[in-house]
C-alpha cells in the first residue's frame, strides 16, 4: 500500500479528533509510536491490534516451564492494593492482579479486562467494554459491579485508599455505573481527555477485585492474573503458580518464586551466587555488576523525578525571582552525565517530561546560568546570598542529588544546610501539618511514572493539590489545567501544554532537572522479562536459556 493509501486507511477509522492526530503524524510532528499509542487512548483497540499492539494467540516459547526466581525489598505493610504504595508489592500484585487497561511502557495503552473504551463529546462521560468470561481466581465471572465496587472503594475517603489523591477531582463517589453486566460508564468530576490512564495500571490500586472484596487480600491474592497463589509467608515472601484458566496466552512458566530482602546488597550477593534471576536496581547495584557477562541491565525511559519543591508562601520563596535564581544554579547535563550515568533525559523544571506527546517542545530549556543567578538575587534584595534548609529523604540516589544541588547553589551564595530524614519520617502522616515533605520550606521528593502528566499536573501543583508541596496557589494555573483537561486532540493538548510550562518556568514553584530510566537486573539466562516503570512486574512470556 502506498504512503497515500495508508494515510487515507488510518483516516477512516474515526472522526476529527483521530485525525489531527493523523495530520499531525504526516506533518512529522508525531511519531508513529505515539500516534499507536494515542488510538489506543481514544479506545481505537482494533487499530491497535491490527498493528500488532495487542498480542493474541502466542504460542508456547522454547524454553519455558521452571520458575522464575525474583528478589524484592521489604513490603512496607500488609499486601493489599488498595492501600499498597511501596515497589515490592507492586511487583507482588502483579502476578495476580489486573487492570482494565495497562499502560505498556513501549506500545502505550493496552486493553486488558477493558476490551474499548470511548468518551462523549465533552471527554466527562467515559464508556467502558468488559471482555466477556473472564473470570477470578475463586472461579466467578468478572462483571461490571466488580468494576464500579473496585473504583467505588478507590475513592472512598473511608477506605484507606493511596489512590485518593490520584482521583481528587477526577473521580468521585458514585461516578462509577453499572450500565450492564459488561459495561461501565464513568461520569468524571469534569472534562478529562486522558481519563484512560487514571483506570490503567498508573494507578496501582486500581487492581480489579471482587465487589464483596473485604481487605483480606493476603488470604488468597485473589484475583484475574496469569498466576494465581501457592503460598504466601509474611516478612519472608510468595509463590504463585500458572493460572490454567486465565482468559489470555497461559504463562509460559511454571511458577513465580518472590523472596522479600531486608536491604539491596544482600539482593545482589544472591543473585551473584545464582540464587535469583531478577532483582530492582540500583545505581550501587549497577556498579557491582557492570562488565558482567552473566548479568544484564533492562531498562525503560520513565517520567519518574525527583521534586524539588520551594515553599511559595513562606520566606525566602515567596519571591520567585529567588525561585528562578536557585533553578539556574543547577547543571541539568552534569547530574544527568554524573549522578544518574546517563540514564535519564533532561527536565524543565515542569512535570512534562519529554516522552509525553502531549508536551511541546518549543519551550525553551533552562539552562545553568550562575550570572542570571546572581542578578536575580540582587534584584531580590540578596545580593549575597541566604540561607536554608533542605529537608529530604533518604533513599535511591536524593541524598547525593542533594549534596550536588547544595554545591550548585553555592556558586550564588546561596547556603543550603541539610537535612536527610528516614523515608517514613519525612512523609510522616503525608497530611499539611503533620509532614516535612509537604510543610518543608525546600524539599526533594521522588515521584514514580506516570504516563500522563495529568497526576502530577493535579496532585502536586494545583491549588488544592494533596501533594502541593510547594502551596502553589495560582488562580491563572489552575485556569489552564482546567483548559488541558478539556484538550481534545494532540494540538489542542500541545497549545495548552506551553502555555502551562511557560507559566512554570516563569514561576518556578519546582525544579524537576532530570526524568530517570527504570531498571532491572536480570540473569543473561533469563528472556522475556517486562516491567513498568511504577514497578509492576510482568513475569509470564519470561523463557530461559537451553543448556
Amino acid at each position: 500500500m502506498s504512503k497515500r493509501n495508508d494515510i487515507d486507511t488510518l483516516r477512516n477509522l474515526s472522526g476529527d479528533i483521530w485525525n489531527v492526530a493523523v495530520d499531525e503524524h504526516q506533518a512529522g510532528f508525531l511519531k508513529r509510536r505515539d500516534l499507536l499509542k494515542y488510538a489506543a487512548l481514544i479506545g481505537l483497540t482494533g487499530f491497535a491490534a491490527s498493528h500488532g499492539l495487542v498480542g493474541s494467540g502466542v504460542a508456547r516459547a522454547a524454553g519455558a516451564g521452571g520458575t522464575v526466581r525474583v528478589g524484592l525489598g521489604q513490603p512496607t505493610k500488609a499486601i493489599d492494593p488498595v492501600s499498597i504504595t511501596d515497589p515490592a508489592s507492586i511487583g507482588v500484585i502483579s502476578q495476580v492482579g489486573e487492570y482494565l487497561i495497562l499502560d505498556d511502557p513501549k506500545d502505550g495503552l493496552q486493553p486488558k479486562l477493558a476490551l474499548s473504551w470511548e468518551a462523549d463529546e465533552t471527554a466527562s462521560r467515559w464508556t467502558f467494554k468488559l471482555r466477556p468470561g473472564v473470570k477470578f481466581h475463586d472461579g466467578r465471572t468478572v462483571t461490571a459491579k466488580d468494576v464500579v465496587a473496585s473504583f467505588e472503594r478507590l475513592v472512598d475517603p473511608a477506605s484507606g485508599s493511596s489512590a485518593l489523591s490520584a482521583y481528587k477531582g477526577i473521580l468521585s463517589k458514585g461516578g462509577a455505573k453499572v450500565v450492564d453486566d459488561e459495561t461501565i460508564a464513568f461520569d468524571l468530576d469534569g472534562p478529562n481527555s486522558n481519563f484512560p490512564f487514571y483506570v490503567s495500571s498508573d494507578v496501582y490500586n486500581a487492581v480489579i477485585l471482587p465487589a464483596d472484596y473485604a481487605g483480606d487480600f493476603e488470604k488468597n491474592f485473589n484475583g484475574t492474573g496469569p498466576f494465581k497463589l501457592e503460598s504466601f509467608r509474611p516478612k519472608q515472601g510468595a509463590s504463585f503458580v500458572r493460572n490454567p484458566d486465565y482468559w489470555g496466552d497461559k504463562a509460559l512458566p511454571d511458577r513465580v518464586e518472590i523472596k522479600f530482602f531486608d536491604d539491596e546488597q544482600a539482593q545482589v550477593l544472591a543473585l551473584q551466587a545464582g540464587q535469583l534471576d531478577v532483582i530492582p536496581s540500583t545505581t550501587r547495584l549497577e556498579l557491582a555488576i557492570e562488565g558482567n557477562p552473566n548479568f544484564k541491565l533492562l531498562s525503560v525511559q520513565a517520567s519518574s523525578h525527583d521534586e524539588v519543591h520551594l515553599r511559595t508562601d513562606q520566606a525566602p520563596f515567596t519571591d520567585k525571582r529567588i525561585r528562578r535564581a536557585l533553578a539556574l544554579t543547577i547543571d541539568r547535563e552534569a547530574v544527568v552525565k554524573g549522578l544518574l550515568k546517563g540514564r535519564a533525559i533532561v527536565g524543565n523544571d515542569t512535570p512534562f517530561a519529554p516522552i509525553f506527546p502531549s508536551a511541546d517542545p518549543s519551550v525553551p530549556q533552562r539552562k545553568q546560568d550562575i550570572a542570571e543567578a546572581k542578578r536575580l538575587l540582587g534584584e531580590a534584595g540578596v545580593p549575597n546570598g541566604f540561607p536554608v534548609t533542605l529537608t529530604t529523604e533518604r533513599a535511591y540516589d536524593i541524598p547525593d542529588y542533594a549534596v550536588i544541588i547544595q554545591n550548585f547553589a553555592r556558586k550564588a551564595g546561596i547556603d543550603i544546610k541539610l537535612n536527610v530524614l528516614p523515608q517514613d519520617a519525612y512523609y510522616g502522616s503525608a497530611k499539611f501539618g503533620s509532614s516535612p515533605w509537604l510543610d518543608s520550606n525546600l524539599g526533594i521528593t521522588d515521584f514514580g511514572h506516570r504516563g500522563t502528566p495529568d497526576i502530577f499536573l493535579n496532585a502536586t501543583l494545583k491549588s488544592s493539590g494533596a501533594w502541593n508541596a510547594a502551596h502553589f496557589n495560582n488562580p491563572a494555573y489552575d485556569g489552564l489545567l482546567l483548559e488541558y483537561g478539556k484538550a481534545r486532540d494532540l494540538q489542542a493538548q500541545r497549545l495548552a501544554a506551553g502555555r502551562i510550562q511557560t507559566l512554570l518556568l516563569d514561576e518556578t514553584p519546582l525544579i524537576i532537572s532530570y526524568f530517570s530510566q527504570y531498571s532491572r537486573i536480570v540473569s543473561s539466562k533469563v528472556e522475556g522479562v517486562r516491567f513498568t516503570a511504577i514497578s509492576h512486574l510482568l513475569l509470564d512470556r519470561v523463557t530461559f536459556a537451553q543448556a
